[in-house]
């Protein structure tokens, strides 16, 4: 069985940085492609990054080159780098994985952590 636990999360001033890590444990033979969506208080889901088995990313447009995901496979873990955060960042967020290619939408990934606060203030 899959597990994904995420780390890294924290309360940081605008314009902070923080780096997410979700470890990967389990059955992982077979390489995922992996993302990360957060959830904020009051608003739905949204995926902030996505990586395939190639690391070939992608991002939505407001995270405005500010946020990059990135993998190793040795160590199992998918990372985050978050920088320039802004208040509206403030979400828990989650990473997800599934074998590619996944569904459309990442919460629905078979492998979903049970994710990491962030907290910006200004």
């Amino acid at each position: 069985q899959v597990q994904l636990a995420e780390s890294g999360g924290g309360s940081v001033q605008a314009g902070g940085s923080l780096r997410l890590s979700c470890e990967i444990s389990g059955y992982t033979r077979r390489r995922y492609c992996m993302g990360w969506f957060r959830r904020a208080p009051g608003k739905g889901r949204e995926e902030v990054a996505y990586i395939n088995m190639d690391g070939n990313t992608r991002y939505p447009d407001f995270v405005e080159g500010r946020f990059t995901i990135d993998r190793d496979d040795a160590k199992n873990t998918l990372y985050l780098q978050m920088n320039n955060l802004k208040p509206e960042d403030t979400a828990m967020y989650y990473c997800a994985g599934d074998p590619c290619p996944p569904p459309s939408r990442m919460w629905e990934y078979n492998y979903v952590g049970k994710g990491t606060q962030v907290t910006v203030s200004q």
